[in-house]
C-alpha cells in the first residue's frame, strides 16, 4: 500500500514551544526514515506558519537556548483548508502542547477542513487540557485523585479559604498548560499569591492541588491498537526532582539524563491497578491514539491520578518513548503506528458511507 502523506505541525503560540520544536522535528525525520513523504509545518509564537526544510532540527540541550520557530526559519505558508481545496496531506499530525494546539483549537480547525489527523478529538483535547473540568469529570465517575480547587480568570485570591480547604503545601497550576510551566509549590500564605501571578503569565484560570507527601510519581503511555483495544505500557517511576523537590521543566529536559526508572519494582497488583486506571481514564474522556497518564503511588498501594496528556512529549527525554520502547516499540514503530490509526478512521469512514 502507498503510505499516506503527512504534514507534522510543531511549535505554536503557548509557551510549550520548546517541547513541541523538540517533539515534532523527531516525529517527522522518524517517519521520513520510514519512507513516508513528510511536510514539516512550524507554527511561529505570533501564529505564523512556516514550512521547514527536511533537514530542519531542534533539539533541547543544556546549556544552549531553547529551541524556537521563527518567520525565517522557512517559507512562509498560507494553507488552503478550505472546502474543495487541494489537501496540504493525507494526515495532519499535530505534535503541540498547550493552548492553541493540544486544546481542541487546532483539531476543531482539521475538522472543519475534513482533514484527517492524528490524536483525541475536540471535546476530548479540550477537556484534558483543562485541568478543572477534566477533574469535575472524572470526580463524578470516582477516579480517585487529590483534593483540589479553582481560581477563575478575575477572581481575587482568598488565600486563607484556599488554605483551610487544603492544607499546604499547595501545587498552583495554570489551569491550561502543561510542561511543568508556571506551576510552583507553595509552603505560606505569601507565596500561593505569588505562585499565583507565576501561574497567571500562562494562564488566566488557577488550579490549587493538594499535595502529596511521600508518594511515587508513576506515568503511563497508553496507545490503541487498530482493534481499539488499548496497550498500556508499565507504570514508570519519575526519578529527577528539581530543587523543590518535584518534576520540573528543568529535571524533565535539562538536569538528568536518565529521569525514569522504566523497570521499577512494585508491591503486588499495584501495576496492574495503576494500567486499570489509566484504561479507566483513557475511556471516560474518550481519548484517542495516545495519551500520557501521570499518578500518584501511596504508601499503602492506592493509585490517585495526578492529569492526563494528550500530545505527551516526543522528545528522546519524554517518558512515552522511553515506556514503549522498554516494552519492544521503537519510537519509529510508535510514530508510524499513530499515522497508521488516524489512516485507518478514514477508511472505516469511507466504509461507513
Amino acid at each position: 500500500m502507498t503510505k499516506p502523506t503527512v504534514a507534522v505541525f510543531f511549535g505554536g503560540r503557548s509557551v510549550e514551544q520548546p517541547v513541541s520544536c523538540a517533539s515534532g522535528s523527531g516525529v517527522a525525520k522518524a517517519l521520513r526514515e520510514r519512507g513516508f513523504d513528510v511536510t514539516a509545518i512550524g507554527i511561529t509564537r505570533s501564529g505564523e506558519w512556516v514550512e521547514l526544510p527536511s533537514d530542519a532540527a531542534f533539539a533541547i540541550d543544556a546549556g544552549e537556548a531553547l529551541p524556537e520557530v521563527t518567520a525565517d526559519a522557512g517559507k512562509s505558508v498560507a494553507v488552503d483548508l478550505g472546502p474543495g481545496s487541494q489537501p496540504i496531506a493525507d494526515i495532519a499530525f499535530p505534535v503541540l502542547h498547550g493552548p492553541y494546539g493540544e486544546d481542541g483549537t487546532i483539531q476543531g480547525l482539521f475538522e472543519m477542513a475534513d482533514l484527517p489527523y492524528v490524536g483525541s478529538g475536540v471535546l476530548s483535547s479540550s477537556l484534558s487540557m483543562d485541568k478543572e473540568f477534566s477533574k469535575r469529570l472524572l470526580a463524578a465517575e470516582g477516579v480517585p485523585q487529590g483534593a483540589f480547587a479553582v481560581l477563575k480568570p478575575g477572581e481575587a485570591l482568598d488565600a486563607h479559604a484556599v488554605i483551610d480547604r487544603l492544607g499546604l503545601p499547595i501545587f498552583v497550576k495554570p489551569a491550561r498548560a502543561g510542561s511543568s510551566l508556571g506551576i510552583s509549590k507553595a509552603k505560606s500564605a505569601a507565596e500561593l499569591a505569588e505562585a499565583v501571578e507565576k501561574a497567571r503569565e500562562v494562564d488566566d484560570k488557577v488550579v490549587f492541588e493538594a499535595s502529596f507527601e511521600d508518594v511515587r510519581e508513576i506515568e503511563m503511555g497508553v496507545l490503541e491498537t487498530l482493534d481499539g483495544d488499548l496497550e498500556i505500557t508499565y507504570p514508570l517511576e519519575v526519578l529527577a526532582m528539581g530543587e523543590d523537590g518535584w518534576f520540573d521543566f528543568d529535571a524533565k529536559y535539562l538536569d538528568n539524563p536518565e529521569p525514569f526508572n522504566l523497570h521499577p519494582d512494585y508491591p503486588e497488583g499495584v501495576a496492574e491497578r495503576a494500567q486499570e486506571l489509566a484504561r479507566k481514564v483513557f475511556r471516560l474522556l474518550d481519548c484517542r491514539d495516545l495519551a500520557r497518564v501521570d499518578c500518584f503511588l501511596a504508601a499503602d498501594g492506592t493509585v490517585y491520578l495526578n492529569e492526563v496528556n494528550t500530545m505527551p512529549g516526543l522528545t528522546p527525554m519524554s517518558g512515552v518513548p522511553q515506556a514503549f520502547a522498554a516494552a519492544g516499540v521503537s519510537y519509529g514503530d510508535l510514530v508510524e503506528r499513530l499515522v497508521t490509526l488516524a489512516a485507518a478512521r478514514v477508511g472505516d469512514q469511507k466504509d461507513a458511507a
